[in-house]
């Protein structure tokens, strides 16, 4: 099928079947904002580092001195990427049970990690003086997972501070970097000083201050290059995108079905809010979830760390194994799938911290990944008192500590899988199953990772398991109940 450039046609294409029975993606940002390292938001850095009243801006200042002395530039020569191994991050990414993976293949800052004939301000060119997406691709690929790329270099035009002289971000020597001096205002953005606000009619500002069609045509050549060069299986878009016209976007997605599928792909586009029109891409949730089972795939894009880095940052907080499980489970019992963020040092090293996230989400998957891999939801996502405070994007705050009395479901064939998010110690009880749940049709019950017997039984809609002795692994504890189903004449199906 040729796909035009046209939402009606773009609509036509499905959400890919290996996405939709993967479940799970690890995604990196690194970049030349890894060197600085300073949050909150470390890829952010450039952005904040120009602003006078923001952490960012005093941090620099005290560590390299003010930004018209130290640019972002400067900062190129120090990601020199000596631990870059990208045999190894493949090898850590399949070891945590992902089934796709990538790095961020430009972030806001205009700086491609990729050897591009674009843009000179470039990973091959620069710093590593490496082709570090090129090679990730095809490390990744060689483990069996399909790789993907992360575009999110529509934001650039609000990212640069281009009418304060002083810096190196309005010189036109620069400008491959930084992007061409446009605006004279300040841009609103967020500031950590209490007194600081944005001048009046901003929004007005923005609204007039729309992407010019030059650097619109260069983000669409960026994209074509990623696609033919990097021949991506899944392209991630941020926020951005948003600020790209629909004749844009519709020639980029539209060019990239058209390659990937004459090269034998499945492609997959996600995008964020509104950016896209409804079945025209997958929605990406950042940093949330929803707290219902819903009819469309979703995916969530979060972080090992408490949400604050987004990338390598000194004394970064990290999350707990047991949450990413969780995570996880959660969200493919809803229909969703999740994006796992790691942020290496400007060395390439990545931070032990992250390491045993990810063992600990391969070591819980190893044991219980038939009951992710391959499924799909039930008529319930799930049961159990612990509910979701809030829905949607920018939820993380409000993740609650799941218990024992807490449980998931997913399907697969014959099999329903009842994962629980506490060990139950000696009974496992699901207070309510549904109508639809008939015990008669039960075969067998087990647990995985386990070879104890499992007794149950059922009280009215209440269905009440023994537990195992010892646990078969952490955090996350699966049922798995096999069924035979009957016709309508009540003969046993073949």
């Amino acid at each position: 099928m040729e796909f035009s450039p046209s939402w009606n046609s773009l609509s036509q294409h499905p959400v890919a079947k290996w996405l939709r029975e993967g479940k799970f993606g690890i995604y990196t940002h690194w970049g030349v904002y890894s060197v600085p390292a300073c949050g909150p938001n470390v890829s952010w850095y450039p952005c904040f580092m120009y602003r006078p009243g923001t952490q960012q801006y005093s941090y620099h200042c005290r560590n390299y001195g003010n930004p018209d002395k130290f640019g972002y530039k400067d900062f190129i020569p120090m990601l020199t990427g000596e631990r870059f191994d990208p045999d190894e991050w493949a090898e850590l990414f399949a070891a945590a049970g992902a089934r796709f993976a990538g790095p961020v293949a430009e972030h806001h800052d205009g700086f491609s990690m990729w050897k591009s004939d674009i843009n000179e301000w470039n990973s091959y060119n620069m710093g590593p003086r490496r082709d570090v997406a090129g090679e990730l691709a095809k490390a990744i690929r060689a483990k069996g997972m399909k790789f993907m790329a992360a575009l999110h270099h529509a934001e650039q035009w609000y990212f640069y501070p281009h009418w304060i002289k002083e810096f190196d971000t309005a010189d036109p020597g620069y400008q491959g970097l930084y992007g061409a001096a446009h605006n004279t205002e300040w841009a609103s953005m967020r500031t950590d000083d209490p007194n600081w606000q944005a001048p009046e009619g901003m929004d007005v500002w923005a609204s007039q201050n729309k992407p010019s069609f030059s650097f619109l045509d260069t983000w669409l050549a960026k994209g074509m290059e990623v696609v033919d060069k990097l021949s991506p299986d899944l392209i991630w878009f941020d926020f951005g995108l948003g600020f790209v016209p629909e004749s844009y976007k519709q020639q980029l997605i539209a060019y990239y079905y058209n390659q990937a599928i004459a090269r034998g792909q499945d492609p997959v586009v996600t995008y964020k809010f509104d950016n896209l029109p409804v079945n025209c891409g997958l929605i990406d949730i950042e940093l949330g979830r929803y707290d219902k089972l819903k009819n469309m795939p979703w995916l969530t894009d979060t972080t090992v760390d408490d949400g604050e880095a987004w990338g390598y940052m000194k004394n970064a907080e990290y999350k707990s194994p047991r949450t990413v499980v969780h995570y996880l489970i959660d969200n493919v019992s809803k229909n969703g799938f999740l994006l796992l963020n790691i942020g290496p040092d400007p060395t390439g090293w990545i931070p032990d911290e992250a390491k045993e996230i990810l063992s600990g989400i391969g070591n819980w998957l190893a044991v219980n990944g038939e009951a992710i891999y391959g499924t799909v939801p039930w008529s319930v996502y799930g049961a159990g008192p612990t509910q979701l405070e809030k829905s949607g994007y920018f939820n993380e705050s409000k993740t609650p500590v799941y218990t024992s009395g807490d449980v998931r479901f997913t399907v697969k064939d014959n099999a329903l899988y009842a994962v629980f998010l506490g060990w139950p110690e000696k009974e496992a009880v699901i207070e309510k199953m549904p109508e639809s749940f008939r015990p008669e049709e039960v075969t067998s019950l087990s647990m995985l990772g386990s070879e104890e017997k499992i007794d149950w039984k059922m009280e009215g809609s209440r269905l009440m398991m023994s537990c195992p002795k010892s646990k078969p692994c952490n955090y996350a504890f699966t049922y798995k109940i096999e069924r035979r189903f009957y016709s309508y004449r009540g003969s046993q199906s073949p």
